[in-house]
């Protein structure tokens, strides 16, 4: 039996009819999907209260707490993206639907992510 528990960055609270936000640590909310044998079981909106706050990213810590498996953004800067790969924690790039996210994910066709190329100048997620 295999367990996975997915996290989207959501532009609004709506859930799977939200929008992937374009840069995971300004993301408003999170959508924590629980998926069990390919099939989604469960799925929660939880707000991102860390939203850029403090030095990098600190809603790689935030989301973490929810004991994720899979990340799914926009995009994210590199600080962010080797946070994750310190966790073991793959993270993919999507855009669109976050219902169309998930599908995707479950069809394992979504592509792993690249720093977001704003932030090759300063090397953090900071703005």
């Amino acid at each position: 039996m295999k367990k996975i528990r997915l996290a989207v960055t959501l532009t609004d609270d709506r859930g799977m009819d939200s929008e992937v936000s374009a840069h995971f640590g300004q993301c408003g909310y999170f959508l924590i999907v629980d998926i069990e044998n390919e099939k989604i079981k469960s799925s929660q909106v939880v707000a991102n209260t860390a939203q850029h706050g403090g030095g990098g990213c600190q809603a790689v810590s935030e989301i973490l707490k929810y004991r994720v498996s899979h990340v799914v953004a926009g995009g994210m800067g590199p600080n962010a993206i080797n946070k994750f790969a310190a966790a073991n924690v793959p993270v993919f790039t999507y855009c669109g639907k976050a219902s169309a996210a998930v599908k995707e994910f479950l069809e394992s066709s979504l592509g792993n992510i690249d720093p977001c190329k704003d932030h090759d100048h300063h090397g953090s997620c900071q703005h």
